[in-house]
């Protein structure tokens, strides 16, 4: 396919996030396994003071997979800082930087956001894209806004005949004015151990797993060191599942469920230590070792959350197996899952017959496609006046 006529994918990674890094692990993927042939990739990073930059987009430079995506903080690739707000500047033109682009081009034709966490994740970038009327891969502003508030994503699913098993939601001015109070009715509803961690984080970030009622407290208090609303989970001893979910071009289609696959940390829990840091942290297990009916439990759980949530594109669901009951409880949906060699999404479609490569085609396809459908909306208004 000629140059001119590629779709121009803009990997946006960073963002003002806890898992900032994470992200630039799986917009490295994303770039490298992007289709050539039908794509060109504009990579764009934002740090986390919140500035964007567009980073390496030479053709005859390709990452290798020891090599780390980093930030080019340079002056000339600035394309915006949040001190602009508000004051008269002349930015750069973004189209300078490409020498293939003309006046009448835009940047690029689809963003692919390969960003994790808050300001990322939770409809805040969504929202930008639909302001600015950009095609963008994933889920639309509820969805993602839901899938990352734990609380809300679990009340939805209770509300759909969905298990969740018990946990209690703390905010921080319950926290500063109740907390004995508020120790004593976990110890009492809950017991012990319990998992602390905040509503509004992925990649296990803050999530302490506390054995005593003394531990409660400071691990309350790291957990409101990121996010103002936190939940305590009665600790289960289960199997955890995942399944990864693909949204399906034709809008009567049922979407694609993968097989099932089973999470096995070698740590204590799934931390984001065991996720990221230690390569020996966790065994993934494709497809997971349960039996048939099971999965298939699991997966029609997954796609009845992927449809209340009102999902679209992509998201993986976490599951737990209560090995005593063998009762599967909803845990919680990632709107964009990890990208990254050993994240499970594009492992689990893998195994279900989807490339990585195919993959990313056909999530560009579906977000062009979802954007063609809402151009056609009406976006104004007259009312006669009889």
């Amino acid at each position: 396919m000629n140059s001119s006529k590629k779709i121009r994918v803009a990997v946006l990674y960073g963002g003002r996030s806890p898992e900032h890094e994470v992200s630039l692990q799986s917009a490295k993927n994303i770039i490298q396994y992007l289709d050539p042939s039908l794509f060109e990739v504009i990579p764009i990073g934002i740090d986390k003071q919140g500035t964007w930059f567009l980073g390496d987009i030479s053709q005859d430079k390709q990452l290798t997979d020891t090599q780390e995506l980093k930030l080019l903080r340079d002056d000339h690739r600035q394309l915006f800082t949040p001190d602009w707000i508000g004051k008269s500047v002349v930015p750069r033109q973004a189209s300078e930087l490409i020498t293939r682009a003309t006046k009448n081009q835009r940047l690029f034709d689809v963003v692919f956001p390969a960003m994790h966490g808050a300001l990322c994740e939770d409809g805040a970038i969504q929202g930008l894209f639909e302001l600015a009327d950009v095609p963008y891969v994933g889920c639309g502003i509820l969805s993602s806004a839901i899938g990352m508030d734990k609380d809300v994503a679990k009340r939805l699913a209770i509300q759909a005949n969905i298990d969740v098993h018990p946990y209690k939601v703390i905010k921080h001015n319950q926290w500063q004015t109740q907390a004995a109070e508020l120790c004593q009715q976990i110890q009492k509803q809950l017991g012990f151990p319990v998992f602390v961690k905040p509503a509004n984080t992925g990649s296990s970030i803050g999530i302490t797993k506390v054995k005593t009622p003394d531990q409660l407290p400071c691990a309350i208090e790291a957990a409101l060191q990121l996010d103002n609303k936190i939940l305590v989970e009665k600790a289960i001893d289960a199997m955890e599942l995942e399944i990864a979910v693909l949204e399906t071009p034709s809008l009567e289609a049922e979407p694609i469920m993968s097989v099932v696959g089973e999470v096995k940390p070698r740590h204590e829990f799934y931390s984001y230590a065991a996720k990221y840091l230690d390569e020996h942290g966790a065994k993934l297990i494709i497809p997971a070792p349960i039996t048939a009916e099971l999965g298939a439990q699991a997966q029609a759980i997954a796609k009845k959350l992927f449809t209340i949530l009102e999902c679209e594109g992509m998201a993986r669901v976490d599951l737990f197996l209560e090995k005593s009951s063998q009762r599967i409880y909803f845990n919680e949906i990632n709107t964009i899952p990890g990208f990254t060699q050993i994240s499970m999404y594009p492992k689990l479609m893998s195994a279900s017959g989807i490339s990585y490569s195919e993959l990313l085609t056909r999530l560009v396809k579906l977000a062009m496609d979802k954007h063609c459908r809402r151009s056609a909306l009406n976006r104004s208004y007259c009312h006669d006046i009889e």
